[in-house]
């Protein structure tokens, strides 16, 4: 009985943010994988270890949460005026799905130290010492990201004194913009879609809500934390433990992809897992985060709380970040409110690990609000660097 062969395929094991991935070069996968489709995905989900019924991906890169069960394929840039080309899977975990409805925030923050490492920005764009600012073009939903990579001595910098909640070590910081983050291809072709700043959300079999619905970063669905029952400090546990509080979670987020205009039914997102977000809002107020640490009300100014493939998020992803920051600049949204009404350039919210804060420039013109960026820190680094390996006959 003859066996398939393993494959030898280059690839790096990237943190970024606090999300973690496997990234590839594309002209490095099987000649099959290099362009979308089924092949693709399945050799993605083989990397990953998915889909994987036991929920731990054993036989895989991946680790079984939202935030590490994630690959990222980057190319020079096919549009004018960019580097690299970045393009984001979110690997489903227990099915066999890979998502490319949006991006990954966090792992944005890896792709210019990829590119930089691996040749892919003109050596003359990189100092010897000092701050090479990469163009990425986020292929997923077609926007421009802008990463400020720390250099030192010619390499990328990747230690450092940064701080970054919901990451154990500190590392070099490394500044992402967001350019023109509202994404005007999605639901009506505006940042609102249905036109509201506020709109009444009706889940049948679970209730009616206000909702912020805003397409910024990533589509995002707030909600006020205390129409839940929720303060807005909840930790993982409350959320991620109670199987009935996923399932209504689940139909707000399933209608509220359809009041977006996202898909067609309600039974279309479970192959849309990736976007829409569900987050919920509160006032600051004294809190612990998940580390110990206490959080108090005077250094934030609202609560947030996110979810992410169906699961509380450990911290908050980056493109619901950008959202946040967006809806926050923005007055008479449920985020805006939540953090006292106004206009605003920069928020800093509490999240189940700690704290973050992103700026948003947002402006209205002729009637209809627009963003021009969002901006935060976040850091990378490499965790491993070589060859994955899949069955041949994987794919």
């Amino acid at each position: 009985m003859s066996h398939a062969p393993q494959l030898r395929i280059p690839a790096t094991y990237m943190r970024g943010g606090t999300s973690k991935g496997v990234f590839f070069r594309l002209d490095d996968l099987p000649a099959a994988a290099q362009a979308p489709g089924a092949a693709r995905d399945a050799l993605l989900m083989r990397v990953i270890g998915s889909p994987d019924p036991y929920g731990k991906h054993t036989d895989g890169m991946g680790g079984a949460t939202s935030s590490t069960s994630k690959c990222v394929i980057i190319s020079k840039a096919t549009v004018a005026d960019h580097d690299v080309d970045y393009l984001y899977g979110q690997v489903a975990i227990d099915s066999a799905f890979v998502d490319w409805s949006g991006n990954c925030g966090n792992l944005s923050a890896a792709v210019g130290p990829f590119a930089i490492a691996n040749g892919l920005v003109d050596a003359s764009r990189v100092p010897r010492d000092g701050i090479a600012s990469v163009r990425i073009w986020q292929a997923n939903i077609g926007k421009t990201i802008v990463a400020h990579v720390p250099v030192t001595n010619g390499e990328v910098q990747e230690t450092g004194d940064f701080e970054l909640d919901g990451v154990t070590f500190p590392a070099a910081e490394i500044a992402l913009e967001f350019l023109d983050p509202a994404d005007e291809g999605e639901g009506g072709g505006a940042m609102f879609p249905t036109g509201n700043l506020v709109d009444e959300l009706d889940v049948p079999g679970v209730g009616t809500f206000q909702a912020t619905l805003i397409n910024a970063g990533i589509p995002t669905i707030f909600l006020n934390a205390a129409d839940l029952g929720y303060t807005g400090a909840e930790l993982q546990g409350a959320i991620n433990e109670d199987p009935a509080a996923l399932a209504r979670f689940e139909a707000i987020r399933a209608h509220g992809a359809v009041r977006m205009g996202l898909i067609g039914s309600v039974e279309q997102a479970a192959t849309r897992q990736h976007t829409p977000k569900v987050a919920f809002v509160a006032p600051p107020a004294d809190h612990v985060s998940s580390s110990g640490k206490p959080i108090a009300a005077g250094d934030i100014d609202l609560l947030v709380r996110a979810l992410s493939m169906g699961k509380l998020h450990h911290a908050m992803m980056g493109t619901a970040a950008v959202a946040i920051g967006t809806a926050a600049s923005i007055p008479g949204t449920l985020v805006s409110l939540a953090a006292g009404g106004g206009p605003r350039e920069a928020v800093r919210f509490g999240h189940p690990s700690g704290t973050l804060r992103v700026g948003a420039q947002a402006r209205q013109v002729d009637g209809q609000w627009t963003v021009t960026k969002a901006v935060m820190s976040r850091s990378a680094r490499v965790l491993m660097e070589g060859h994955v390996r899949v069955p041949a006959d994987a794919f």
